[in-house]
């Protein structure tokens, strides 16, 4: 069965790009560009990872990150959160993440991440 990836991003190319990346090395993915969206996709997609945009409309990932973490039945599942407004990883950590990812970034080192929280 393949692995399911969860992404959040409201950047449409981002979003798109990561998607087909993933998609690619044979993971089953879903995307939203609405932070709302997040906890109810979890329910019923059941990721095994979940990829969060620190800064988007509505919300920021963190605290969507905290959301996910302090969830008596989520809280296992590994987030990675990414941004290029943070300089400082340590401030995304508190949030609980699992790893960070800052923009631009290389898509072989979100493959790598991805692949290094899921197996």
């Amino acid at each position: 069965m393949l692995k399911r990836i969860l992404v959040l991003d409201d950047n449409q190319d981002i979003l798109e790009i990561v998607h087909e990346a993933l998609s690619y090395e044979k993971f089953e993915v879903r995307s939203t560009e609405q932070s709302k969206k997040v906890m109810p996709l979890i329910e019923e997609f059941n990721p095994d990872l979940v990829i969060l945009d620190y800064r988007v409309a509505g919300e920021n990932g963190g605290e969507i990150c905290r959301q996910i973490k302090s969830h008596p039945e989520f809280n296992d599942i590994p987030v990675i959160i990414f941004s290029a407004y943070i300089s400082n990883n340590n401030d995304l950590l508190g949030f609980g993440c699992d790893a960070v990812i800052n923009k631009p970034f290389d898509l072989v080192e979100l493959i790598e991440k991805v692949n290094d929280l899921i197996y």
